[in-house]
């Protein structure tokens, strides 16, 4: 058998958008069958995004009550489907799973019609990793890089692909690496902080906003060259004033707030730079001005990313031993809904630094 955690509906209806706070249900089911090409994982751990609690609010597209929650998971691979090209490989490998499917490898989006689809809780992807067996096709799972916690690798596949899309293909190689310099806004998130873990890696001088003091000295800590907070007056100043001998502005930033960004950008960037935006949590709407058309930048969207880039991504932290900041980890039965809900609450507070992840399984080679 095998337990997963799903949303209910209160009192058998849905809520309306925004109103509602959907609690968390265990069911118990048969352990799936790998067939095909299918591999069979005994999950170990399995981390929050933004895009959960969203779910839990009905303020995401695609809710439903019969997926399991969570996109993220790392686990062990305890069997395979009868078409698996090399099972003898894969049997007993700590892998991560990609946390979406319908996009390949095409660089502009998903080539699927039915486009992107992400794992955990919505009607257009069946899976979710918030339970204790999954079954998954062998394309898409990666081994986990080995210098990496479970908790680690747990916190890595979402916010890690979304990170290098829109550094690496959306900035572009020359604006994000040996010297650029790079702006991260919103600096204590997921993917602000696997930015700001593979610019640094990448040879960049990379800047960060936040108004919490504190994270923008932990981001510093992380190997930030500065930062300001976005609450303080003529902020965009005084970050211009850090940059380094050499530089007068900044080659890209890395955005997931929205709002006013594109006008800080037109002060902030070199003529010719990129905004990379992959996310609006301030304003669903950016008025484009005349001074960033005057001064070329580009801005560019950025969401989740492809199998290929994946691929990319989780190859990079292995040969750069790239450690995903983790909040706080969770480590309890997959049956202790009041605990998990603590991990929800966490996010909905908006306090932690890093990613909040729960621990239900041990595989071998662990380290926590």
């Amino acid at each position: 058998m095998s337990k997963a955690v799903y949303i209910s509906t209160i009192d058998g209806k849905p809520g309306k958008p925004g109103q509602v706070y959907y609690p968390l249900t265990l069911r118990t089911l048969p352990q799936p069958s790998p067939q095909g090409r299918e591999l069979l994982v005994r999950l170990t751990a399995a981390s929050l995004n933004h895009r959960d609690l969203f779910l839990r609010q009905h303020l995401y597209p695609g809710v439903t009550f019969d997926v399991p929650l969570l996109a993220d998971g790392v686990g062990i691979v305890v069997g395979a489907g009868p078409n698996v090209s090399n099972a003898d490989k894969w049997q007993g490998k700590r892998v991560i799973l990609n946390p979406g499917v319908g996009w390949k490898d095409c660089p502009d989006g998903p080539e699927e019609a039915t486009g992107y689809r992400i794992m955990g809780g919505t009607k257009f992807y069946d899976k979710g990793t918030l339970q204790e067996y999954i079954t998954i096709d062998e394309s898409e799972v990666e081994e986990a890089p080995a210098h990496l916690s479970d908790a680690e690798a747990a916190a890595l596949p979402l916010t890690g692909l979304t990170g290098w899309r829109a550094l690496v293909s959306k900035a572009g190689e020359r604006n994000s690496k040996d010297g650029a310099a790079i702006l991260v806004t919103g600096i204590g998130g997921g993917v602000a902080l696997m930015v700001l873990r593979f610019a640094v890696a990448r040879g960049a001088h990379v800047f960060v906003t936040s108004s919490s003091q504190e994270k923008i000295q932990k981001a510093i800590e992380l190997g930030a060259a500065g930062g300001v907070s976005y609450k303080e007056e003529g902020w965009d100043k005084k970050l211009l004033g850090m940059l380094p001998s050499g530089k007068k502005n900044f080659d890209a930033i890395i955005d997931g707030a929205g709002g006013d960004a594109i006008e800080k950008a037109a002060r902030l960037l070199k003529a010719g730079g990129v905004l990379s935006v992959y996310g609006m949590t301030v304003s669903p709407k950016m008025p484009f001005t005349m001074q960033t058309v005057l001064k070329n930048i580009d801005v560019r969207g950025s969401t989740m990313g492809s199998r290929k880039e994946f691929k990319e991504m989780v190859d990079f932290v292995a040969a750069n031993k790239i450690q995903p900041v983790v909040s706080r980890v969770l480590r309890t039965d997959i049956d202790d809904l009041s605990a998990i809900d603590g991990l929800f609450e966490d996010m909905k507070q908006g306090t932690q630094f890093g990613k909040l992840v729960v621990e239900f399984g041990k595989a071998s080679g662990s380290k926590l």
